[in-house]
């Protein structure tokens, strides 16, 4: 078996269904699928995989989740996420018919997080640390808010604030020039699995190409194994893809999020 099917199979047996709902207010279990809600009114479908379910039981399954979130008015919008190597005859076709919009497909990045523990040099200006006061992590959100294109807002600050406080394992590293912060990024250990996911990476323009986001990388990295976790594992972009890539990880897959909004919302 290659690294890249060994990474997969990994992937497949430790990262998907509970592994993707922590911190989820509830979870209902329907069938293949797992439907997590979560504080902030945000729906999540996930599952294993989907069996042998032709494209009618498909289609099926979507009518059935939709229903699960028109009957929580708390519910205002859903991820349903898909990977590129499921076997899901018609399922496109399905989470189209019942209102869900498509986002550009993201690479599913995997490596060993001994081999992303390196030193990597930055610019004499740039300190790498970990943050966990407010005023810190409120200007990481809007750092990341405004990389993103994204309308500054305390909804992500809040929402990171309150996992902090949940002591889950989440850690949020930044990188400062000059006491203003350049570059940000999350390290999400996953409990009970040997992964760890490096999330929310965000450089700013004028600050890119000069190594910043590597040394994120691998500080995030370094602290993965001290925390007992072996491998990293990423959902990336076709921006961020090569980066990770001159890091270490690999691309054993693909993942593309389907997203509905509740009318009105």
């Amino acid at each position: 078996m290659s690294e890249s099917a060994r990474f997969l199979a990994a992937y497949d047996d430790q990262l998907r269904t509970d592994a993707e709902t922590p911190g989820a207010a509830s979870v209902t279990k329907h069938g293949p699928l797992h439907l997590g809600t979560f504080r902030d009114g945000r729906g999540f479908v996930t599952y294993r995989d989907l069996g042998d379910a032709g494209s009618d039981a498909i289609r099926r399954l979507v009518r059935e989740a939709v229903d699960h979130f028109l009957a929580d008015p708390g519910a205002t919008r859903v991820e349903w996420k898909t990977r590129g190597h499921d076997h899901a005859p018609g399922l496109h076709g399905a989470l189209l018919e019942h209102g869900f919009v498509p986002d550009p497909p993201e690479s599913i990045m995997i490596g060993s997080a001994q081999a992303l523990s390196v030193p990597v040099p930055v610019p004499d200006a740039v300190v790498v640390r970990q943050v966990v006061d407010e005023q810190d992590v409120r200007a990481m959100s809007a750092m990341q808010d405004e990389v993103f294109g994204d309308p500054v807002s305390d909804g992500m600050a809040d929402a990171l604030l309150h996992r902090l406080s949940l002591e889950d394992g989440m850690e949020l590293w930044v990188a400062e020039a000059d006491g203003r912060i350049v570059s940000a990024g999350r390290l999400e250990p996953v409990e009970g699995t040997a992964f760890a996911g490096i999330w929310g990476g965000a450089t700013r323009p004028e600050w890119r190409g000069r190594g910043i986001y590597r040394a994120l990388t691998a500080r995030r990295a370094q602290s993965a194994l001290r925390l007992g976790k072996t491998l990293i594992h990423s959902d990336s972009t076709e921006f961020s893809r090569p980066i990770l890539e001159r890091s270490g990880l690999v691309k054993v897959s693909t993942t593309t999020p389907y997203r509905w909004r509740r009318e009105g919302s």
